[in-house]
């Protein structure tokens, strides 16, 4: 007979995620081990194991569940009717936002994603991609004759914003919403007056 799920199954797993995160960021990931995060936990390395039958796992599913989030949460906007300016301010905004509270999934991307199979891999910076080309589109219509022609500058332009969003999330993780929202307004600002002079 086949072992039944816990009912509080999968807040269990949500726990272990949000842990096991703050110990591979702090930690480093190669340098963690499932003993720790197990301490952490406050549960057996048993226990862990039912959960995840490896560190790579439970890695791959940190990062699977943040990313994703990210992507559905952003590409999900409901952008129809506005105009392009507006679009990025809200895009940009709603980028900031969903980074609150997860300053540790975030920090791990950088030396996680390289260490998963190629397959993982390719799932996690399919996100990536998808995020990179919704914002690339909202700035070729702020701006089309600065990109017409020229993907390369596109592209660059559009990690730009992310270099100015990700610095926000290395240096304020702590930011409440309305610090959040007011350097959205202030990328904004410098991407739309930026763009437009290139």
């Amino acid at each position: 007979m086949a072992r039944q799920i816990a009912k509080d199954h999968d807040q269990k797993r949500a726990r272990i995620l949000k842990t096991a995160a703050r110990v591979f960021a702090e930690e480093g990931f190669a340098r963690a081990s499932m003993a720790q995060v197990a301490k952490a936990c406050e549960i057996s390395k048993a226990n862990i194991y039912h959960y995840y039958g490896s560190k790579d796992a439970l890695l791959f599913d940190i990062l699977d569940s943040y990313l994703c989030a990210l992507h559905d949460r952003v590409l999900g906007l409901q952008l129809d009717g506005l105009e392009p300016s507006e679009r990025l301010r809200r895009a940009i905004a709603e980028t900031l936002l969903a980074y609150e509270g997860m300053d540790h999934e975030h920090q791990i991307q950088t030396e996680g994603i390289a260490l998963l199979p190629p397959d993982q891999q390719e799932v996690l910076k399919g996100y990536q991609r998808d995020m990179v080309r919704f914002f690339g589109a909202i700035l070729g219509d702020v701006a089309p004759e600065s990109f017409a022609g020229d993907p390369g500058k596109l592209r660059a332009a559009t990690m730009s914003v992310f270099g100015m969003l990700n610095w926000f999330y290395m240096w304020n993780g702590g930011a409440d919403r309305e610090a959040r929202l007011g350097y959205a307004d202030l990328v904004s600002q410098l991407t739309l007056n930026g763009v437009r002079a290139l």
